[in-house]
């Protein structure tokens, strides 16, 4: 009879143990995934009533600290495909939050950068928007907070290679003729 590999608990097991279960495996891709839900969830119901979904709220972030960027390189450093970009971009002009100006460099390319409304827009959600995240990590200490974010920048810097937006999506079955 085969033995089973026994499991050495790590500290993250330590500190699962202590506390209630989760409803989750303790692995990165099932903590990850929670983690983004609850991510998602507090921000939309912190944007409720502004007519802003938290892509788009990240889109005028993004604008408002790095304005007269390209559309390609916005969609990169979000982190989702330049179709949804360019989607989130349409729906944030047609709401007059963002503009867009022919690149002087490339004629071509276009720059996006917030409107006076969109700006004022951002410059009122901030603080709701820090609300949110401090809400979210609550649980932990300041000390904690921080050492949270430098190991997911790590994790992420160290990975950038395997991101790929929309990735995880179910790939449609080629259609087949009869």
């Amino acid at each position: 009879m085969p033995q089973r590999a026994t499991h050495t608990p790590g500290p993250a097991s330590r500190v699962l143990a202590s506390r209630a279960p989760i409803p989750v495996q303790p692995t990165p891709s099932a903590l990850a995934r929670r983690f983004h839900q609850i991510c998602a969830t507090v921000v939309s119901s912190a944007l409720a009533g502004e007519d802003l979904t938290p892509l788009q709220y990240a889109v005028m972030a993004y604008l408002y600290v790095h304005s007269d960027i390209d559309q390609n390189s916005l969609a990169a450093r979000l982190g989702i495909d330049r179709a949804s970009t360019s989607q989130l971009v349409d729906q944030l002009e047609e709401k007059g939050w963002v503009e867009r100006r022919v690149n002087d460099e490339d004629r071509r390319a276009r720059l996006l950068r917030l409107s006076r409304s969109g700006t004022a827009l951002r410059e009122r959600l901030h603080p709701i928007g820090r609300a949110a995240e401090k809400e979210i990590l609550s649980t932990l200490t300041a000390q904690e907070r921080d050492t949270l974010i430098a190991l997911l920048t790590r994790v992420v810097a160290a990975n950038e290679a395997r991101a790929r937006p929309g990735a995880g999506r179910k790939k449609p079955k080629p259609k087949t003729t009869n």
